[in-house]
């Protein structure tokens, strides 16, 4: 679904407005997403509990069309979130804005996973796991990577994309269910299922069961996350953001600009000259 973004200039906008005005926004329809239209996006958001930050993203123009949005995250979560970690809320909406997928689930109801087969052939042999007839778990990760390339491998990819990503995870629960949940990235913030036991879940199946309840569980496995790296934590309450990018993202965090765009957002979140 389309994203539609201030500056914008297009029908799609035009639609949006007629939208908007149908909910008693008044606005002049020019298909122009100027400062009028974003206000009135905004304020959308806030009477349906979504992220007010004037982006008419699909969970907005989903929910403009009256479809159930009672899954998805909503402003009072990202609030709560803030207090939670100290910070000012306009930290925590840049975060969600820049190191987010932007949508927690897929069209058909399953939240958004990416599951990564060479850290299946890692979770395989940190479990211990062999098949029957074969001496060793080494054993047992060389058999699967010429049996099933797309799911055990020492090189990432192999991605399907959206529903497809279930069907691979699927098929990997089938030869090692808690390796198989280990090895697949989840919801908004794609938290890493191996990370189930640092952030408090009692096992990884608990911790993929809150990922498929609802975007709102999703953030707080983030907060989690955060939670249980105090020198991410810090870099956040501090906002030194390449330092947080690069203890979120690693290394290569310069490559897409991510502290770039966590300042840049902070500063439009916080009203501050875009210098900031």
């Amino acid at each position: 679904m389309t994203t539609l973004r201030p500056d914008d200039r297009n029908q799609a906008v035009l639609i949006l407005q007629k939208q908007l005005n149908a909910q008693g926004a008044g606005l002049y329809l020019d298909g122009h997403y100027g400062e009028s239209t974003e206000q009135a996006v905004q304020a959308f958001q806030r009477r349906a509990g979504l992220v007010a930050d004037g982006v008419a993203g699909p969970k907005t123009l989903a929910a403009l069309a009256g479809q159930d949005t009672g899954h998805l995250l909503k402003q009072r979560d990202l609030e709560q979130a803030a207090e939670r970690l100290g910070l000012p809320l306009a930290s925590v909406l840049a975060v969600n804005r820049v190191e987010s997928k932007g949508e927690g689930f897929l069209p058909n109801g399953k939240p958004a996973i990416l599951f990564e087969r060479h850290v299946m052939r890692e979770r395989l042999l940190e479990h211990r796991y062999v098949l029957p007839g074969l001496a060793s778990p080494e054993a047992t990760v060389e058999s699967l990577e010429t049996r099933y390339p797309g799911l055990v491998n020492t090189r990432p990819g192999g991605y399907a994309g959206g529903v497809a990503e279930h069907q691979r995870l699927a098929s990997a629960r089938q030869i090692h269910d808690t390796a198989a949940l280990e090895s697949a990235s989840w919801g908004l913030f794609q938290i890493m299922g191996y990370h189930w036991q640092r952030l408090g879940y009692a096992r990884v199946q608990e911790f993929a069961h809150a990922m498929a309840e609802s975007e709102a569980r999703q953030l707080e496995a983030f907060v989690r996350f955060v939670e249980a790296d105090p020198a991410l934590h810090k870099a956040l309450q501090g906002r030194r953001w390449a330092e947080f990018a690069k203890r979120y993202n690693g290394p290569a965090y310069g490559k897409n600009l991510y502290d770039v765009k966590l300042a840049r957002a902070y500063a439009q979140f916080a009203g501050q000259p875009e210098a900031a």
